[in-house]
C-alpha cells in the first residue's frame, strides 16, 4: 500500500470515528434520567474513541510528513 492509499484509509477512518464520537455523546446527553451505568459505559466508549481519533491522527501526521519528504504532497 503506497503512502497516498494509507493517508486516504486514515482519513476515512478519522471521518467515520468522529462522526460515531459525536452519536455517541449526542445520545448520551439526549438520554436524560436513565440508567447512570449505561450512560457511564456510553462515556467510557466515546473517550476510548477519542483516544484511537488522537493515535489516527498521529499517524496522519506521520504520512503526511512522509509524503512531504517523498516530495508527494
Amino acid at each position: 500500500m503506497s503512502t497516498k492509499d494509507d493517508l486516504r484509509q486514515v482519513e476515512e477512518d478519522l471521518a467515520r470515528l468522529k462522526a460515531e464520537n459525536q452519536d455517541l455523546r449526542n445520545q448520551t446527553r439526549d438520554m436524560g434520567a436513565t440508567d447512570q451505568v449505561e450512560i457511564s459505559a456510553m462515556i467510557s466508549q466515546a473517550d476510548e474513541q477519542e483516544e484511537l481519533i488522537a493515535q489516527l491522527e498521529g499517524r496522519r501526521d506521520s504520512l503526511l510528513r512522509r509524503l512531504e519528504s517523498e516530495g508527494g504532497a
